[in-house]
């Protein structure tokens, strides 16, 4: 099933005052054209009566002169109208009959009355006045078109929908500028906690003088204080216990090597004692000598030396001092790869790597250093393990971690943890894949170039 993703909430509020821009702006166009359309109509309805009835006393002075259909013929009706007289003798002259006009005005005019009304003739609307002239008992009606108020009313539609359109526009800008205005202090917060989050303990917000704001930027900052305190004091500890552990193992090396000196003297099962022993002493020895390596790394107290390297003999030379010497080196570049880079740190990444799938996963079964096209370095070690599980990816370079596929509960934990901070300090970063072969691949992308040696808690590891 896909899930859609929410839109933003700026977008959502732009979206409101767009709709309610679009909404205020369709009500008082609504408003705006029916006070506009009766105004109109109105003051046509008004010019229309004022000129039938002009019309109207020519028409009853002519009949005084018995010139009434030379009269007719010269009103100045206009070329959208028309007008009927109710006279047998000007039947010849009409363009529409009298029935032309609605029943109910032209019995408005036979009972002796004025009058007015709104009616349609061939598709077009018109005002019809009629008008009843006693002199001669007649009747007579004017026709006044209402194209012209009907096309000012499209006109003023038109205005009034780009104007409600405009509004929406300027409405949704508004709406976007305010929630971003509004949306500001909590980028703030969301970047410094994201700095935060990597690595730059000492990220802070800056004071404002908004008295709403305040508490927030003093609670998030003390906040802050509170988290780099605590991080900062469990790395002391950390460092101070691996220091304080080396006197003992010390001393417990040196017994059990004493032992060892006379093992033939001990029985069977004591010197299966004593090998364990002196198994577990060493692998003891190994994981402090990792915890004070990587309390250094934290603490930023090993220096970078970068020289020019030739990546793919030092990888070789690395392999073969290793537990499964044997591993095949691939360098996918026509040409040696020199890279500017941390001779030890590369080292370290690389024999851990190649010691991580020995005693996890079977061994390494291949080594390739690669080459990007923006200059990056990638050094990639595939192994025989049954791979690492997707849930174990993420969290596979901290420290204390094995994938839930490892083989062996073997080894310090602590090996792809260095990994991934050697990484980080070389400017690069680490993860791990399925390799095309089976089992896992684990990937270290350096750049090539001279980088600049940065804060070790720079993001460790893709997923």
């Amino acid at each position: 099933m896909i899930r859609l993703r929410s839109p933003r909430l700026t977008s959502r509020v732009a979206a409101f005052f767009g709709i309610i821009g679009l909404l205020a702006g369709l009500g008082l166009t609504t408003a705006a054209y029916s006070v506009a359309r009766d105004s109109l109509i109105d003051q046509r309805v008004t010019t229309a009566r004022s000129t039938a009835f002009d019309h109207a006393l020519e028409l009853r002075e002519a009949f005084e002169r018995n010139s009434v259909a030379q009269t007719f013929q010269q009103l100045d009706i206009g070329s959208d109208g028309f007008a009927v007289l109710t006279q047998p003798s000007l039947t010849s002259l009409l363009q529409y009959p009298a029935s032309a006009f609605p029943d109910s005005l032209r019995d408005t005019v036979t009972a002796g009355n004025s009058g007015q009304q709104l009616f349609e003739l061939e598709g077009e609307k018109y005002i019809g006045i009629g008008i009843h002239i006693e002199a001669s008992d007649s009747g007579y009606f004017e026709a006044f078109s209402l194209s012209g108020t009907e096309r000012t009313l499209a006109v003023l539609v038109t205005a009034l929908l780009i104007g409600s359109a405009l509004a929406a526009l300027l409405a949704v800008f508004f709406g976007f500028s305010t929630s971003r205005g509004l949306l500001r202090p909590l980028t703030r917060v969301a970047t410094t906690a994201g700095d935060i989050a990597g690595g730059s303990l000492d990220a802070r917000l800056e004071p404002t003088d908004d008295p709403e704001l305040s508490r927030l930027v003093v609670a998030f900052n003390n906040m802050a204080d509170a988290v780099q305190s605590r991080i900062e004091r469990e790395e002391r500890f950390a460092s101070e216990v691996s220091h304080e552990l080396r006197s003992p193992i010390t001393a417990m090396t040196a017994a059990a090597e004493v032992l060892a000196s006379r093992r033939s003297e001990l029985s069977e099962r004591s010197q299966q004692a004593l090998d364990l022993l002196i198994a577990q002493v060493r692998r003891f020895d190994l994981m402090v000598i990792d915890l004070l390596e990587l309390s250094r790394l934290e603490a930023g107290a090993i220096d970078g030396h970068l020289e020019e390297v030739d990546i793919g003999n030092l990888a070789s030379r690395i392999i073969a001092r290793s537990s499964t010497p044997s591993t095949r080196l691939s360098l996918k570049s026509g040409t040696p790869i020199i890279a500017v880079t941390d001779r030890v740190r590369f080292e370290r990444i690389l024999s851990n790597l190649v010691e991580n799938a020995h005693i996890h996963a079977g061994g390494a079964t291949e080594v390739s250093i690669s080459t990007q096209r923006i200059g990056d370095i990638v050094v990639t070690v595939d192994d025989a393990g049954r791979g690492v599980d997707e849930h174990d990816r993420v969290r596979i370079f901290e420290r204390f971690t094995r994938g839930s596929a490892a083989r062996a509960r073997e080894g310090t934990g602590l090996g792809l943890a260095l990994v991934a901070e050697h990484a980080a300090a070389l400017g690069g970063w680490a993860y791990v894949d399925d390799s095309p072969a089976g089992g896992a691949r684990f990937v270290v992308v350096l750049p090539k170039a001279e980088p600049t040696l940065i804060d070790h808690d720079m993001p460790t590891g893709v997923s």
